[in-house]
């Protein structure tokens, strides 16, 4: 960080000493070729083979360009970046290998809220919640569903109870919320629209804590495979394991945590006695999965994901209809997120209760507005707006 300082301080510089294996590290990181970022940087080629080196400047736009920490790129040698929770992928999967600025950044972010939010509640007095990793990892599937029920105070049908499976989704979040779990889905990160999140590297991640677990959704993801994905980070919750997953075609990766918490939230959602039951009445219907769908108020794809766990269907068949399911979700453009309005969205993309906990906060005076604006990443007017909006009054 010397060179930086120097080379900051001293205005006739013109060139900075930089590694080129950086910036080709930081390049490759973000998932760009050369050729995309010729326009802005027409050197870049000259850079990444130490011909010539960049401006402060220049250098200082290439780090913001490619979503990489500005310092880094004075180190001696690219850095090791592992994620800071495990990052499973289904075998088969497309997409990097390497987590992406974008999902780092991501979650990176929920962490600090986490922190923020864990020493909040030990402050007020709450106590750690009791099923958080109350499972062992050998616990059958039908044992832990039970438990997920328990904490959400639902019985073994309770999707069936709802008007439809939006409303199922509706509800099972509005549950988690209130059992403790704050639950988060975005698209982009933060709020900026400019950096969407790749619904193929992963769908969802859990941030596993005894005070305050984090869950965050892909909001990129088709809204009829995010109750799967809800499901499977609660299952997480009780197991006691933090992870992001891909998920593909709702199919775990090659891991026995994963492979236990999509058993347990398959199970959680569709009771495999009651599919099979169910299943022979349905299965001569001209659309025996959407029947299936419409008994338990699941989405069509969940309840095919489950006729194929108990063996109902083979997996051929299942591939069939979920790629078929993918091309129409495609065409709708199901998968588009954003748009309505942006106060309700950030009760989405931040969670009520950690919104709720930060306006408190700053109202009380025992948090600075700078603070607050950090946290949630409104600023200003538009931060005392949306406190107003929660219904908590916090102008100053």
């Amino acid at each position: 960080m010397e060179r930086v300082r120097r080379a900051c301080e001293n205005e006739d510089m013109n060139r900075v000493e930089v590694n080129p294996a950086l910036l080709r590290w930081a390049r490759e990181r973000a998932g760009f070729s050369v050729e995309r970022l010729l326009g802005r940087f027409p050197q870049l080629g000259e850079w990444e083979s130490g011909r010539t080196q960049p401006t402060l400047r220049q250098l200082e736009r290439f780090a913001h360009a490619t979503f990489a920490p500005f310092g880094y790129l004075f180190l001696k040698a690219p850095p090791e970046e592992p994620p800071p929770i495990p990052h499973y992928r289904t075998t088969g999967g497309v997409g990097p290998r390497r987590p992406s600025p974008s999902l780092l950044d991501t979650i990176y972010l929920l962490q600090q809220r986490q922190w923020w939010m864990r020493e909040y509640l030990i402050e007020e007095g709450h106590d750690p919640l009791p099923f958080v990793a109350s499972a062992p990892a050998d616990a059958p599937p039908t044992g832990i569903a039970e438990r997920m029920r328990a904490v959400l105070g639902f019985g073994p049908r309770w999707a069936a109870t709802q008007d439809g499976w939006e409303a199922a989704l509706r509800t099972l979040r509005q549950r988690m919320d209130e059992a403790g779990i704050i639950v988060v889905t975005n698209g982009v990160v933060g709020n900026n629209t400019r950096r969407t999140l790749d619904v193929d590297e992963f769908r969802g991640f859990v941030l596993v804590d005894e005070y305050v677990p984090f869950v965050f959704v892909n909001n990129r993801d088709a809204k009829a495979a995010q109750m799967f994905t809800l499901a499977h980070e609660l299952a997480h919750v009780v197991y006691g394991s933090s992870a992001s997953f891909d998920l593909r075609s709702l199919q775990p990766a090659r891991d026995d945590t994963e492979r236990a918490c999509n058993r347990a939230a398959a199970e959680f959602l569709v009771p495999a006695r009651e599919v099979r039951r169910v299943w022979n009445d349905v299965k001569d219907a001209p659309d025996p999965y959407s029947a299936l769908a419409q008994h338990f108020k699941v989405s069509v794809i969940v309840a095919a994901r489950r006729a194929l766990d108990v063996r109902l269907i083979t997996t051929a068949a299942f591939h069939e209809f979920y790629d078929d399911w993918q091309r129409r979700e495609r065409r709708q453009g199901s998968r588009v997120a954003g748009g309505g309005n942006f106060y309700d969205n950030q009760h989405l993309r931040l969670g009520r209760r950690f919104t709720s906990a930060v306006v408190r906060k700053t109202q009380s005076g025992e948090m600075s507005y700078t603070e607050a604006y950090r946290l949630t990443g409104l600023h200003s007017r538009t931060f005392e707006q949306y406190a107003t909006h929660l219904g908590t009054g916090a102008g100053r």
